[in-house]
């Protein structure tokens, strides 16, 4: 396993159909949720992710602030379903993290995570702010990383 951090210009065009089909195939598939894959975000966004044997098997994408939020921020987290029990999410989280700090400096980071993630989120020192809202028919919650009240 490799990891890899790149821009939208940086990417080879394998790179980045690996990282589309990784999404597609557990939030529009898996979740069983259509919606707009393509959302005009990549061009912005960081892109960070771990292949095995030619295949992504992690991804996350990072903006910078003002890109998605006012904060730092990351999302499209996701991990092949065959690596999950091996925490190769933990270890996803803990490089957006680490990513996010050293291309923005140790600011703030939000995210809109899934409802049943709050507590792995949590584990990272995320807090829900505010109510939860439904995002494409799946129950979400704003979060924030901030290593001012850590």
């Amino acid at each position: 396993m490799k990891w890899f951090l790149k821009t939208f210009d940086q990417l080879s065009l394998n790179e980045f159909y690996s990282i589309l089909k990784l999404r597609i195939d557990i939030f529009v598939v898996e979740q069983n949720c259509p919606y707009p894959e393509l959302d005009n975000k990549d061009q912005l966004a960081h892109h960070l992710f771990c292949i095995n044997n030619n295949e992504v098997i992690a991804y996350t994408r990072i903006f910078k602030p003002g890109d998605y939020y006012v904060q730092s921020a990351f999302g499209r987290v996701v991990v092949h379903e065959n690596f999950r029990k091996q925490e190769l999410g933990k270890k996803l989280i803990e490089q957006t993290i680490n990513e996010t700090y050293k291309l923005y400096g140790k600011t703030p980071i939000k995210i809109g995570g899934q409802v049943y993630l709050k507590k792995f989120y949590e584990s990272f020192g995320f807090q829900q702010k505010g109510e939860g809202y439904l995002e494409d028919g799946i129950p979400h919650i704003y979060m924030i990383l901030d290593n001012e009240q850590s």
